[in-house]
């Protein structure tokens, strides 16, 4: 007998603005881009495509296209996202808590 699966979707958990927050935290701490990009894709998701991309200045399609696998948004891209999600990068010394 075969297992079914289905895709997991972590948008679905992202319910509030502290896992938003966290899940973020770690997608930066890792440090890997394409894992960044995901993460604000999955959180663009969370609070819905279509209004994050109005929002961030920029059409639905080319936001998924940026925040997927295989994008690799601009910085102006990834800036105009974040302020979307009501969210701003602060920069802190490496090894140092925010």
């Amino acid at each position: 007998m075969a297992i079914e699966t289905t895709a997991w979707d972590p948008s679905a958990l992202l319910t509030s603005d502290k896992a938003i927050q966290e899940y973020l935290e770690i997608a930066f701490e890792d440090g890997d881009t394409t894992d960044i990009a995901i993460a604000l894709g999955n959180i663009a998701k969370a609070k819905g495509m279509t209004a994050v991309a109005k929002d961030a200045g920029i059409t639905r399609e080319a936001l998924y296209k940026s925040l997927s696998e295989k994008g690799d948004p601009k910085l102006s891209t990834l800036l105009g996202v974040m302020k979307a999600l009501g969210l701003q990068l602060t920069v802190v010394q490496a090894g140092k808590a925010a």
